[in-house]
C-alpha cells in the first residue's frame, strides 16, 4: 500500500501517527531550539507520550467527547497535547495565544470544555480568570510552571507527571480506544478567528482533516517528488485550522519532520538554520519579505538592480503567456547563476514550496518570489472547509491569478450570485451549539463559502472577493476591497490599508504608513523622527497621496480611492485589530475609525 492510500483509508488522526511512529522509530520528529541550540525528539518518544498522556487525561475522568482546551505557542508539546487529548477520545479545542481574558470565556462557555492544558505563566494570566469566571474546568495542565492560585474547584497536574507512566501498557490501551473512532468522529473544534464577529466553533471531523491531508500529499508526493528527509518549519499559530492541518498533520501523514520557529522576530535566522523543503504560510509575510529583499537588493545597486528587473520581466512576461520565451533563455541563466542562488539561500536552500494561505496573495508578490526561482503556491479554504479547498500546482501549470484547482476529493460548484459552493468530506459537520449559523451555512450538502469567483478554462478557481466584504456603492456598483488593499500596501509607502464606500458615492481609505519609509523621509526632510507627527504635516500627506494616485492610475473608475485618512497605530493583533493569521478585522476597525472615514464624505 502506497503513503498516500494509507492516508485515504486511516479511520482516524491517531492511527495514521502511530503507524508513522512506528515506520520513523528512533528518527527525528520534532525540533525546537533550547539554550541557542536546536534538540529533537524521534517519533519513538513522541508515540510515548502521546499514549501515556492520553491514559493519564482518562484517568482525570474525562471521557469520550469531553472537550479539553489547548492554550500554547508553537512547540513539541502542542502536537503532543492535541493526539494524546484525541487518542484518549476528546475533543481539542485550540485557542489563540493572543487571547484575551474575555475570548476565552466566550470559548469556555461555549465549547464547555472540562480540562485546560496551557504552556507557561504568561498564557496562564488571562486564561486562569476566565476558567473562574465560567466555573466550567475541573483540570489544568500547565506545560511549564505556573503561579499558585485559589479558588474553585480547579485541580492542578504538572506537565511531567501526565507524561509518566507504562508507554507499553498505554500504547495498548489507546489503540483499543482508537479502534472505535472512526472519520466521523469529531476531531477538534476550531474556532474562526474572528474577522466578522463573535468565533464560531467549527467541528472538523477527522475524515475532513485527513480528506484535506490526503489532497495535499498527492500534490507533494506527485508534483514534488518527496525524499526521506522532508522538513516543514512551523510558525503560523497551530490553533489556526490551516496550519493545524497544514503544519501539524500534513508532515505527520507524509513521515516528515516538524521544526519549530521561535516566533516572527527570529524567522529570518530559523529559516537558514532549520533548512526547510516546506513552508505553510500567510500572505502578509511574502509581503514583508519581498519589501524587505527588494530594499536589499536596491542598496546592493548595479548589478543586483539589473538582474533583479530582469528576473522581473522575464517571470512577468511568461505568466502571461505560460512559458518563457526563446530569447529570454540566456538572461534567465544568467540570473539563475548570479541572483537567485543567493536569494534562495536566505531561504534554507532547500525550498521546494511555499504555501501561501488564509488571506488573498497579491499576483504581484507571487510572481516577485517565482522570479527568484522559489515556487510559489497559493492555496484556497476556510476552516469549515478542513480548511484546503484548493491550491495551485505545476502539473495544472501555476497561475498567480487563481487558487489553483480543486484538491482531490472536493467538489465545487458555482452559484447565479458568483458564490463558490464547496462539497465533499472535508466539509464541516457543523458549528459547534450554534444551529442557525450551520444551517446558513451548509444547504443541500454545499458549503456556501461567502466567497465570490470562477473557474478559468483550466479549471482553476479565481477569486474576486469576499462576499460580505464587497462593497456595493449608491449606484449599485462592486468593488473587491481586498484587490485595491492589496495593491495599496506593495507601495513602498504604505504599511497597511483598509478601504470603505458601502452604499457611498465613492471609495476612501484608512492608511497606516510603512514605517521604515516614514523614518526615512523624516530623516531626508530633516523633521522630527516621529511618525505620528509627520502625519500632520502637508508634505507628508502629499507622498502618500503619490503612491495612492499610482494605484489609482491603474484601477478603474468606480475602484479609485478618493479620499484617506490616517491610522493612530497600526493594525495589530494586540489592538485586536488583525486576526493571528493577520487578516484584518473590518469590524473592529470601522468601529474604531467610523467616524473618521465618515468625515471623508463630508470635506
Amino acid at each position: 500500500m502506497t503513503q498516500l492510500e494509507e492516508i485515504e483509508r486511516a479511520s482516524n488522526l491517531v492511527s495514521l501517527f502511530l503507524k508513522r511512529a512506528d515506520e520513523g522509530a528512533d528518527t527525528p520528529f520534532l525540533g525546537r531550539k533550547i539554550a541557542g541550540k536546536w534538540q529533537t525528539m524521534s517519533w519513538r518518544e513522541v508515540a510515548d507520550q502521546v499514549c501515556i498522556l492520553a491514559e493519564n487525561l482518562r484517568g482525570l475522568g474525562l471521557a469520550d467527547g469531553d472537550r479539553v482546551m489547548l492554550v500554547s505557542e508553537n512547540r513539541p508539546e502542542w502536537c503532543i497535547a492535541d493526539l494524546a487529548i484525541m487518542a484518549a477520545g476528546c475533543i481539542t479545542v485550540p485557542a489563540y495565544t493572543t487571547n484575551t481574558e474575555r475570548d476565552h470565556v466566550h470559548i469556555l462557555d461555549n465549547s464547555g470544555a472540562r480540562a485546560v492544558i496551557v504552556s507557561n505563566e504568561k498564557l496562564s494570566g488571562p486564561l486562569i480568570p476566565a476558567i473562574f469566571n465560567t466555573g466550567i474546568a475541573e483540570h489544568i495542565i500547565p506545560i511549564e510552571s505556573v503561579r499558585g492560585y485559589q479558588g474553585g474547584n480547579l485541580s492542578c497536574h504538572g506537565w511531567s507527571n501526565m507524561i509518566s507512566g507504562d508507554a507499553q501498557a498505554a500504547r495498548k490501551a489507546v489503540e483499543a480506544r482508537i479502534a472505535n473512532i472512526g472519520r466521523k468522529n469529531t476531531a477538534c473544534i476550531i474556532y474562526t478567528s474572528g474577522t466578522g464577529g463573535a468565533p464560531r466553533g467549527v467541528l472538523q471531523h477527522h475524515g475532513a482533516i485527513l480528506c484535506n491531508v490526503a489532497g495535499a500529499a498527492e500534490i507533494l508526493i506527485n508534483d514534488f517528488k518527496l525524499a526521506d528527509e522532508e522538513r516543514f518549519l512551523s510558525f503560523l499559530p497551530l490553533s489556526h485550522a490551516y496550519e493545524h492541518t497544514g503544519g501539524q498533520y500534513l508532515p505527520i501523514a507524509v513521515g516528515a519532520q516538524i521544526f519549530y520557529a521561535e516566533g516572527l522576530e527570529k524567522l529570518a535566522s530559523n529559516i537558514e538554520e532549520t533548512r526547510p523543503t516546506i513552508m505553510v504560510v500567510v500572505p502578509r509575510l511574502f509581503e514583508v519579505l519581498r519589501t524587505r529583499i527588494m530594499k536589499q537588493v536596491a542598496k546592493q545597486g548595479g548589478a543586483a538592480s539589473f538582474l533583479m528587473d530582469r528576473a522581473l520581466e522575464i517571470e512577468e512576461r511568461a505568466s502571461k503567456k505560460g512559458r518563457k520565451r526563446l530569447r529570454d533563455r540566456p538572461m534567465d541563466l544568467l540570473v539563475g547563476r548570479l541572483l537567485r542562488p543567493k536569494i534562495q539561500q536566505k531561504f534554507g536552500g532547500r525550498i521546494k514550496a511555499m504555501v501561501s494561505g488564509g488571506a488573498p496573495l497579491n499576483p504581484e508578490v507571487g510572481t516577485f518570489f517565482q522570479a527568484l526561482g522559489l515556487t510559489m503556491l497559493q492555496g484556497y479554504g476556510q476552516t469549515e472547509a478542513g480548511p484546503v479547498i484548493s491550491c495551485n500546482r505545476p502539473r495544472a501549470g501555476i497561475a498567480m491569478d487563481t487558487v489553483g484547482p480543486p484538491m482531490k476529493g472536493v467538489e465545487i460548484k458555482i452559484a447565479e450570485d458568483g458564490e463558490i459552493l464547496c462539497r465533499g468530506e472535508l466539509v464541516m459537520h457543523g458549528y459547534w451549539q450554534n444551529q442557525g449559523e450551520t444551517d446558513r451555512a451548509l444547504q443541500d450538502g454545499w458549503l456556501h463559502t461567502g466567497d465570490i469567483g470562477h473557474l478559468d478554462e483550466k479549471g482553476r478557481i479565481v477569486i474576486t472577493d469576499r462576499k460580505k466584504d464587497m462593497i456595493v456603492n449608491d449606484k449599485g456598483d462592486n468593488v473587491a476591497p481586498q484587490k485595491v488593499e492589496g495593491m495599496l500596501t506593495l507601495q513602498p509607502e504604505i504599511g497597511q490599508a483598509m478601504v470603505v464606500g458601502d452604499r457611498r458615492p465613492y471609495v476612501v481609505g484608512l492608511i497606516v504608513p510603512d514605517a521604515e519609509w516614514a523614518l526615512d523621509w523624516c530623516k531626508a526632510q530633516g523633521k522630527p523622527l516621529d511618525c505620528s507627527k509627520a502625519q500632520e504635516l502637508p508634505e507628508f500627506r502629499a507622498a502618500i497621496r503619490k503612491a495612492i494616485d499610482r494605484v489609482n492610475a491603474e484601477l478603474s473608475v468606480i475602484e479609485r480611492v478618493r479620499g484617506f485618512a490616517f491610522a493612530d497605530e497600526p493594525f495589530g493583533i494586540e489592538n485586536e485589530e488583525m486576526t493571528p493569521s493577520m487578516k484584518i478585522r473590518r469590524h473592529k476597525i470601522k468601529e474604531r475609525y467610523g467616524d473618521r472615514l465618515d468625515g471623508l464624505y463630508r470635506s
